[in-house]
């Protein structure tokens, strides 16, 4: 028996949760705030747990957001650990309820500093994914110190990360993780004659997007969407990735890895994210030549001639390691199993 601990902040969490879980042959239960995605088994159970970040209603009917009920950080020592709130206790309860009753194995924590530690202190052997990024602060170092294995979700001499340094024993580079693992790219998926951008996610603000949409109308390109906005959300972006002559990505882990897979001309507009993440993938990308990258903030003329540079790239994807990954980061999972 297998748990795995999700964090709710956007999808790309549950995401490689999805594209592992194939790999692996036992049970598992999943602790998340997020709702079960339908694509998940019968194999896996999913506990929904309460939020820890919402405000608190005392007695006396004063409402108090978590940091204003005392240090959050236990004096630096943790990311997250609100004092007195009634969901973070019965996120932690739930999880060591369930670790009381069944034969657990292993747990995977993607991410958390504070469900890495409490794990560990029960004696359950963990796995740790590790992020791009200054992750040098005492939490990271804490949960790193603490983990039986850590995956580097990046493929060897790509990634600098700082904060695995001294842990190379117990780092395991499996390259980027997309739920597109294993698909082949359809023959004749892109027509050499078309001239089509596919924009992903909320990478530009809809000022910015309408106005780059209207420099590459003047031009002669097709543009698509996926996820820009509110009503444009697409579940399975693959015919759209590989269809596109360019497709402009933000630089999160899981997006870079869908364009890898796709073996996609690329433009990287990256993000500002804690811990400088999106920075040191673009960074990355840049110096690889993996993919043309500029800033979240660039104008409209900068993104296009990003796209016009990117058209005529080749890409070099095979160096950012996703065939067999996903494979590999299960067989991780399998090297601690208790």
């Amino acid at each position: 028996m297998i748990g795995w601990y999700v964090h709710h902040h956007g999808w790309g969490h549950v995401t490689r949760l999805l594209a592992v879980r194939p790999h692996l042959a036992d049970e598992v239960t999943v602790f998340s705030s997020l709702p079960r995605p339908d694509a998940l088994d019968d194999r896996t159970t999913w506990v929904r747990l309460p939020f820890d970040a919402d405000a608190v209603v005392d007695p006396d009917g004063t409402s108090r957001e978590a940091h204003e009920r005392g240090d959050v950080t236990a004096g630096g020592a943790l990311h997250w650990a609100p004092i007195a709130h009634p969901g973070h206790r019965q996120r932690l309860a739930t999880i060591a309820d369930w670790i009381a009753r069944m034969p657990v194995t292993a747990f995977v924590v993607d991410v958390s500093v504070e469900v890495t530690a409490f794990v560990r202190l029960l004696g359950v052997p963990t796995v740790v994914f590790a992020q791009p990024g200054d992750r040098t602060d005492a939490p990271h170092r804490l949960a790193y110190d603490l983990a039986d294995r850590i995956i580097a979700p990046w493929a060897d001499a790509t990634i600098v990360a700082p904060g695995l340094v001294d842990r190379d024993e117990r780092v395991r580079r499996v390259g980027a993780i997309s739920r597109y693992d294993g698909l082949e790219r359809p023959e004749g998926a892109t027509d050499a004659d078309a001239r089509r951008v596919l924009f992903l996610s909320r990478t530009l603000d809809a000022v910015r997007l309408d106005a780059v949409r209207d420099l590459l109308a003047g031009e002669g390109w097709q543009v698509e969407t996926a996820g820009t906005r509110d009503d444009d959300r697409v579940d399975d972006v693959w015919p759209m990735l590989t269809r596109a002559s360019v497709v402009v990505s933000a630089g999160g882990q899981n997006g870079v890895a869908d364009l890898a897979a796709a073996n996609a001309r690329a433009v990287v507009l990256v993000q500002e994210r804690p811990f400088a993440e999106q920075e040191h993938t673009g960074r990355t990308l840049r110096t690889g030549g993996f993919a043309q990258t500029g800033s979240a903030g660039a104008e409209p003329a900068e993104v296009v001639e990003l796209i016009r540079r990117a058209a005529v790239s080749t890409p070099a994807w095979d160096g950012w390691g996703v065939r067999g990954s996903a494979a590999r980061a299960a067989s991780v999972i399998e090297e601690v199993r208790a």
